[in-house]
């Protein structure tokens, strides 16, 4: 059984006020922790728990824990308020009831925990609004990747910065294994050395080269069984698909022409690239946005930050750390 994790739980929390923040020490005295207190010390009375709030037809209840209770509407937001990796265990089969499960042991205790006083003491105050901010802090981040719109030029920039990275390409493919290839012998077939791999693949490139069909060759020798049986074709794809070596010569070399025999981890290799071409900046705009998002999102943390007022006793906390030293450029 999946247990689903209680931080994420308590980022959705439901029917409950959020406590107030503690009061800021002040400055001539050091707050006493909970534990300094005397053993006969009674606990602050817990706040009564709010009203549980009446069902409507629209959205019936669906969950109580004591004097509390969470309806249907309040239950689907609490599932899109999660993360989508936790959303899709939530909609298998019997996820709502483990997730409801989940709230009603957390919520119960909760509960014991605030008869209890626990919720008033100082250190407990403190991690709850340290919480709280930390929660806060998380969703503005979000907030400001969801409204983060790079600019046209930023947007111009980065594709022409990355514009290899967008390159398609169709190519077909005959394969000759060599011993200890990932590739699996076919049935009696013997193990060649890369000696003997290479010199039947040259053998190859002479035929095909001679006028022998490309695609009746690979369907007849190569030894990559599925593209073999489509006459080698192994369709369209994009720059880094492929293990590099095979990349490389996809992308680098002339369309049309039967390359010399190109060596991988799994043989040797013939290739013919029947096109090539890239992906344009309105086929990736998406993309790039999602990609520059993060970016955009940390100049604006970086402004709120700098327009902070915010000291703190160097005393105390000692020296700023030595910021780190540049990487060198290459040469």
């Amino acid at each position: 059984m999946r247990i689903f994790p209680l931080s994420l739980l308590a980022a959705a929390a439901w029917a409950q006020p959020a406590p107030a923040p503690p009061k800021p020490a002040r400055p001539a005295q050091a707050a006493k922790p909970a534990a300094a207190r005397p053993a006969a010390a009674k606990a602050a009375p817990a706040k009564a728990p709010a009203p549980a709030k009446p069902a409507t037809p629209s959205s019936p209840i669906v969950l109580t824990v004591g004097d509390e209770s969470m309806t249907q509407a309040e239950f689907e937001d609490l599932i899109a308020a999660l993360p989508a990796n936790v959303q899709q265990d939530v909609k298998a089969e019997g996820g709502k009831r483990r997730l409801a499960e989940r709230i009603v042991e957390i919520r119960t205790l909760a509960q014991e925990a605030r008869r209890r006083g626990i919720h008033s003491r100082q250190a407990v105050q403190q991690q709850i609004r340290l919480n709280q901010d930390n929660l806060l802090a998380s969703l503005l981040f979000q907030d400001l990747l969801a409204a983060a719109k790079p600019s046209a030029e930023a947007l111009s920039k980065y594709y022409e910065e990355h514009k290899k990275e967008y390159g398609q390409a169709s190519a077909r493919h005959i394969l000759i294994r060599f011993k200890g290839s990932r590739v699996p012998l076919k049935p009696d077939q013997k193990d060649l050395t890369e000696e003997d791999a290479l010199a039947k693949i040259q053998e190859l490139r002479k035929r095909i080269a001679g006028g022998e069909d490309f695609a009746a060759v690979a369907k007849a020798e190569s030894d990559d069984t599925g593209s073999g049986a489509q006459g080698g074709d192994l369709g369209s794809f994009g720059r880094g698909q492929m293990v590099p070596v095979f990349d490389d010569a996809v992308f680098t070399q002339p369309v049309g022409e039967l390359s010399q025999p190109v060596k991988s981890q799994f043989g040797y290799h013939l290739i013919q690239v029947q096109a090539r071409s890239s992906k344009t900046l309105d086929d990736v705009k998406t993309e790039i946005e999602q990609a520059l998002a993060p970016e955009e999102a940390q100049k604006v943390i970086t402004a709120i930050k700098a327009g902070a007022k915010s000291a703190l006793t160097g005393s105390y906390f000692g020296p700023p750390a030595a910021a780190a030293p540049a990487p060198a450029a290459a040469k």
